[in-house]
């Protein structure tokens, strides 16, 4: 594992990966921390502070959240969780898929927080692409010749989106590096810049178990600030019912991975009753890089790319509705079928 990256278990079975010796909290708990403090940063009043060597992040945050302040490890976040049993499945060269159909007009903004997006013939001529053209995604960072394991992620999601609604605008936003790994201090940055120009739809196909399988308090009021968006999140590929976060948070629309055959669950998904919504998760086609043998298209599977289905459902049924009415549309249960002990099953666009 990264020396940037520990694990942590402070109790048995409840395991989580962190940035060692990082706290994430408010104004007053860095002043209640600073005794511990050797660094402090700030960045839209979250404040991530470097503790003392031997520091006890977990134990220090429960006492800053005992007295009042809100308080978090920098959780480390995934694309798919590499360190939770792996990812569902590596991407792999398919022949090209047909564009999207419709009209590539205004539409609905979708923002996607992922590992960045990559120049490709879906959206190469829209206004929107040259617009984020700073997030674009870098295939090999580490120049070894060999496609990172998780490059192409936001690039794939991004074409799932768009195969549901093709009149989406994407605002990519880099999260994760390409090997799929971010932080929670990451995704607060970037929460921090959409709060005064939110998105229609906010797509997560990233998460993390947290220390004590509590949500972060400062990421739970992040996400509340953006009321007038609807929050889309991967509900993790562990295939276990402990909650994954920020999907399992309240009001954020959880979505599970069904099956090749879209009938049972995905073996690998995330299951409970905190997950909102089901679409398929295996073997889905997407738009993807241009490196060694892919030619700019992919196959590949995880709860990651259920959740970009569901956004781009969410952003097509968005116009007239407000995105939250749009997402109720959605899930609603009168409308689309239902699997026994799953829930809402979203149609996967052909």
């Amino acid at each position: 594992m990264d020396a940037d990256i520990t694990r942590v278990e402070p109790v048995a079975g409840v395991i989580s990966l962190i940035r060692p010796g990082q706290l994430l909290t408010d104004a007053l708990g860095a002043e209640a921390a600073e005794r511990w403090t050797i660094a402090v940063a700030e960045t839209d009043g979250v404040f991530r502070v470097r503790l003392s060597p031997g520091v006890d992040v977990c134990e220090l945050v429960a006492t800053l959240r005992d007295q009042g302040h809100s308080a978090s490890p920098n959780h480390v976040l995934v694309g798919q969780p590499l360190f939770f049993g792996g990812p569902a499945s590596r991407p792999f060269p398919v022949d090209p898929v047909p564009a999207p159909g419709g009209s590539p007009g205004s539409g609905v903004t979708v923002a996607v927080a992922d590992t960045g997006l990559a120049p490709h013939p879906w959206w190469r001529e829209r206004t929107w692409f040259g617009e984020g053209r700073q997030e674009t995604e870098v295939p090999d960072t580490d120049r070894d010749g060999l496609l990172d394991p998780q490059a192409g992620h936001g690039t794939f999601v991004t074409g799932l989106v768009l195969r549901a609604a093709p009149g989406a605008r994407i605002r990519p936003l880099r999260v994760l590096d390409g090997r799929g790994l971010g932080d929670e201090a990451a995704l607060l940055r970037v929460l921090g810049r959409l709060a005064n120009d939110p998105p229609q739809v906010l797509n997560l196909s990233l998460g993390c178990h947290t220390f004590d399988d509590r949500p972060s308090p400062l990421v739970e009021t992040a996400l509340a600030g953006l009321s007038s968006t609807a929050v889309v999140a991967c509900a993790g590929n562990t295939a276990s019912t402990r909650p994954f976060w920020p999907a399992a948070l309240p009001g954020v629309v959880a979505v599970g991975a069904l099956d090749a055959a879209e009938q049972a669950r995905a073996p690998f998904s995330a299951h409970g009753p905190w997950v909102d919504a089901w679409t398929r998760g295996e073997w889905l086609h997407s738009a993807f890089l241009r490196h060694g043998a892919f030619r700019g298209y992919a196959g590949w599977s995880g709860t990651s790319f259920a959740a970009a289905v569901v956004s781009g459902a969410i952003a097509a049924a968005t116009g007239e509705r407000t995105p939250k009415e749009a997402a109720a549309h959605v899930l609603d249960p009168t409308r689309n079928r239902r699997i026994p002990d799953l829930g809402v099953v979203v149609p996967t666009p052909r």
